[in-house]
């Protein structure tokens, strides 16, 4: 069933197009209401009951949701056009705008991949006795509480939660499934009379929660704690915190929904190869610990994992991708806006990309008090700021928006933010990709109402693929000269290899290593070929090279050259001496013998020297015949069998 725009100019507060927003969007839409969260309540309800509805609008939405369950009709969606493009200074041009966000508020979006997670409301309350007995008695009437304080100064009368005295050594886990263990630790004598006990202090005390209350003003039990589910760290100092901290944890009992952020393909993870390190690019960046070593590859703990998305931005391979929702879907949005703004009669479009918490409160607030945001700048509400990287950034350019904003959050760690700014913008050579960093409505509109972009594409693209593939054919498109290569920062992914042909014995421990085949063996000839296009400069060659023979260049050859395996280093290869065959590499087997013969114990004749020249083949059977031959030893002797053992007790 097809559906039906439900449209409203907010009391006359924005121009709407009707029918430019049906043509552009190949959508019937109702007549323009004015007040329909209001005097034409009655007409929204109306409009609901059909069950094929979308209100443009998200202020209300608690009140169409609840109005449809009056009705007996299915919860209407919604789409925000106001404060993104109806109330703005450039209002009466946005009709393109409402379209291209309409149109992307459409597509289906994939399946959420979740896990339930279970709290049984148990608490653990950490604190000085002031602070942590008052809480602890409050939140007792709905969880079960257990209050670690740090001495036996005050021993609570109360017997509605369980205390304990100590001091935390270790703890691990996340919401539902949180393991500790305390040192110090001294429990309470419930029995006797007069003031309660407490038994001798012990170390090791094991235990499990579902929700850390940390009031203890210390250091944070966990990396990044305002991204550790369960865990709400507050100042004991500030009592508005420790109420906010209390209330919240309060809410946390009952089965919950955690999203799993990350998808993990191991086959295509470049961290270590024959116990040697490569990329820990990943490792490095995540905040919360949630990315470990597991062999040749890496594991992520999607219950620790808080979907910050920058691990998937910086991973060379391809290897961890960001799955909430899926980058091929981030590329579709941004395909979508960009033709949807221009076929409804738009032209040079902008992108600011920002999070729901604050990026969408600050375009509010820009809204309503303020000029509102640009007719030409389309905003995208992304999950994770992190995970927008520079596959991103140059596929909405290879789309066709002029220009790309980044809004960051305060919750954002900037450093993988900038990183691929930088990089995305080294590729591109102009500054037509930015990061805000502002916490004021105001200076977000004049950043962007001040602002003109310098280039246009014409030459747009498919954003398929991986975000390799994205990045080189954005690049393509948006370079006009493809014959030299792109220097690029360093720790880019995106690189050549160097090799010291002076110092290189061609040993090819490298191309054994490495990951993807970019160094590579010639089977026939000692020999060894590169192709840039598959190189991750991981770093693993660089790590295995004995000689210390090479160097990583970090570059983005957008030319055919770097589809294609080129060589590195060759050499001339030896000729057996018995049989002639090819094999080995000749300056090598020269020093080897110059090195061996007459020298080494096992070469000390001229005859076993010779074995240093053969093939394989050859000194097989050279050795096969000599008299020293340890297959011409005598049989082996009879393997004892229980028997034997039995025979001979029984002949005794």
């Amino acid at each position: 069933m097809s559906k039906t725009l439900i449209l409203c100019d907010c009391l006359g507060s924005q121009p709407i197009n009707k029918d430019e927003i049906s043509n552009a969007c190949q959508m019937t839409c109702s007549r323009l209401y004015t007040n329909l969260c209001g005097t034409q309540v009655e007409d929204a309800a109306a409009e609901i009951s059909t069950g094929n509805s979308v209100i443009a609008c998200q202020q209300e939405q608690a009140l169409f949701t609840e109005l449809a369950d009056e009705v007996g009709a299915p919860a209407p969606d919604f789409i925000d056009i106001r404060d993104r493009a109806g109330w703005s200074d450039e209002a009466a041009q946005s009709a393109p705008k409402m379209a291209a966000l309409i149109s992307d508020s459409m597509l289906p979006q994939p399946a959420l991949k979740t896990v339930d997670v279970t709290s049984e409301g148990q608490c653990l309350i950490i604190g000085s006795a002031e602070v942590a007995l008052p809480v602890a008695e409050q939140l007792s009437e709905g969880l079960s509480v257990t209050a670690l304080l740090n001495d036996t100064s005050e021993i609570p009368m109360n017997r509605d939660f369980d205390f304990i005295v100590g001091h935390i050594k270790s703890v691990r886990g996340t919401f539902g499934n949180f393991a500790f263990v305390v040192d110090g630790l001294q429990q309470l004598v419930s029995g006797g009379r007069g003031m309660f006990e407490m038994t001798p202090p012990v170390d090791g005390g094991q235990s499990n929660c579902d929700i850390i209350l940390d009031l203890s003003g210390n250091q944070a039990l966990f990396p990044a704690p305002q991204k550790r589910d369960g865990y709400l760290k507050a100042d004991p100092r500030d009592p508005n915190a420790v109420a906010k901290a209390t209330f919240d944890a309060a809410q946390m009992v009952g089965t919950f929904e955690k999203p799993f952020y990350i998808k993990v393909e191991d086959h295509l993870c470049a961290h270590s190869r024959a116990e040697i390190t490569g990329c820990t690019k990943c490792l490095d960046i995540c905040p919360t610990g949630a990315i470990l070593p597991d062999g040749e590859h890496v594991k992520v703990d999607p219950m620790v994992c808080a979907g910050c998305g920058a691990c998937a931005s910086l991973c060379p391979s391809g290897a961890i991708t960001y799955d909430v929702p899926p980058t091929a879907f981030i590329f579709k949005r941004i395909q979508n806006l960009a033709e949807r703004f221009k076929a409804a009669g738009g032209s040079a479009p902008r992108l600011l990309v920002h999070d729901a918490e604050f990026g969408g409160e600050m375009i509010s607030l820009l809204a309503r008090f303020g000029r509102g945001l640009p007719a030409d700048v389309i905003p995208l509400e992304v999950g994770a700021l992190s995970g927008f990287g520079h596959a991103e950034m140059l596929a909405a350019l290879g789309c066709g928006f002029v220009h790309v904003d980044v809004l960051l959050a305060p919750k954002t760690e900037p450093e993988t933010p900038n990183f691929e700014v930088e990089l995305a913008r080294t590729i591109t050579g102009n500054d037509n990709i930015r990061l805000l960093d502002m916490n004021d409505p105001d200076a977000l509109g004049d950043a962007l109402y001040n602002y003109e972009a310098t280039s246009v594409t014409t030459n747009t693209i498919l954003p398929q693929g991986s975000r390799r593939q994205v990045t080189r054919l954005a690049a393509s498109a948006l370079l006009t000269s493809h014959d030299a290569p792109i220097p690029l920062p360093v720790h880019a992914p995106y690189g050549a290899v160097l090799v010291d042909t002076d110092a290189c014995t061609l040993c090819l421990s490298c191309a054994a290593l490495c990951p993807t085949g970019a160094l590579a063996d010639n089977p026939d000839m000692p020999q060894l070929r590169f192709q840039e296009d598959a190189c991750l400069q991981c770093g693993l060659c660089t790590r295995v090279c004995p000689e210390n023979a090479i160097t990583l260049v970090p570059q983005l050859d957008l030319s055919d050259r770097a589809l294609t395996q080129t060589v590195l280093h060759e050499e001339e290869p030896f000729a057996c001496i018995e049989c002639g065959a090819l094999f080995g590499v000749k300056s090598t087997i020269e020093k080897i013998t110059e090195k061996l013969a007459g020298k080494h114990e096992m070469f000390k004749t001229s005859d076993t020297a010779r074995l240093i020249q053969m093939c394989d083949k050859c000194r097989v059977e050279v050795q096969f015949s000599n008299t020293d031959n340890p297959f011409l030893g005598g049989d082996r002797p009879r393997t004892v069998t229980t028997e034997d053992y039995l025979s001979k007790r029984r002949d005794h």
